[in-house]
């Protein structure tokens, strides 16, 4: 018998394109699915009943815990939570080891932490799927969500042009790799010092800018993109904020952007800091929306890993 191989789920790039596409379009269609439903009902098909779902956290969230959590549970699976510290990887176990047995147990991993080579390592000794729920290179799983509220927003992905302002972070690294499969413009507003690496520009091929003045980046954009300045355990932080102020989103700046541009922030926000309250509740912000985005893009995600969509 063949062996299938397994599908992790580490960055953009190993979906491609047509499985993002997937990925979206499965979205969209199981969310339209549950108008009203109460957020414990299981989908009717229940396409992962009887799975379960690990989930390793080595860095705090709220977002990413939940959103999994309820996207197996409304495909009829169930989770294990787990907190590094808590278990034997926090005492010196080896990713590698924890990757087999965690497979032995349970029939998808997703890990949330800092140091992308653990999540490779985890998926090169996992006999089982692999989610990168966040590393400091990437963040895959927001993006799925943020392209699912720009679609919804009646905006189509080739030809799109995204502002980025601020920190040149592992959330502009993945919209990136993004622009460069789906065919859409990123345009980066970053202070010196705080860019995003050449090499991740230069694979986008052509999709990918940075520039220093956040007003060129912003100019004609459709959708305006920031996230937090102050990363969890990041020193120095007076210092990175006086270089970022100057890039802080405004309400000047959003009307730079087309009239009917939506802004987006992956959360959680320190308001009047990247982003002035006006903008993060105003008409023009999609937050809410993209926050919820998170489980039903998880679903998907969930699905593609396993083979039922793409």
């Amino acid at each position: 018998m063949t062996k299938v191989a397994v599908r992790h789920f580490l960055d953009l790039s190993d979906a491609g394109a047509d499985g993002i596409a997937a990925m979206l379009a499965d979205a969209l269609d199981r969310k339209a699915a549950r108008p009203g439903w109460p957020k414990g009902r299981v989908d009717a098909d229940a396409p992962l009943a009887g799975h379960t779902l690990a989930m390793v956290f080595e860095k705090n969230s709220t977002r990413t815990r939940v959103s999994f959590d309820m996207a197996i549970r409304q495909l009829g699976g169930s989770s294990i939570v787990m907190d590094a510290g808590s278990m034997q990887l926090g005492r010196g176990e080896t990713v590698a080891d924890t990757a087999r047995i965690l497979s032995g147990y349970c029939d998808a991993i997703m890990i949330r932490t800092d140091d992308h080579a653990k999540v490779v390592e985890m998926a090169g000794h996992a006999s089982v799927p692999v989610i990168n729920g966040l590393t400091d290179a990437s963040h895959p799983c927001q993006i799925v969500a943020d392209l699912l509220t720009i679609i919804e927003s009646g905006k189509a992905l080739p030809g799109l042009k995204i502002a980025w302002l601020g920190d040149g972070n592992n959330v502009l690294a993945s919209f990136v790799e993004a622009a460069s499969l789906l065919h859409f413009d990123v345009v980066a507003a970053c202070p010196q010092g705080f860019q995003p690496e050449e090499e991740a520009i230069t694979r986008a091929s052509g999709r990918a800018r940075v520039v220093a003045d956040p007003r060129e980046a912003v100019e004609g954009a459709d959708v305006v993109v920031t996230d937090t300045w102050i990363s969890m355990g990041q020193l120095h932080a007076e210092t990175k904020l006086a270089a970022m102020m100057p890039y802080q989103v405004t309400e000047a700046l959003m009307a730079e952007a087309k009239p009917d541009a939506k802004f987006l922030h992956c959360l959680p926000a320190h308001r009047e800091e990247e982003v002035v309250s006006a903008v993060i509740d105003g008409p023009q912000s999609l937050i809410w929306e993209e926050a919820e985005n998170r489980l039903h893009a998880q679903k998907s995600i969930l699905r593609w890993c396993f083979g039922q969509i793409g």
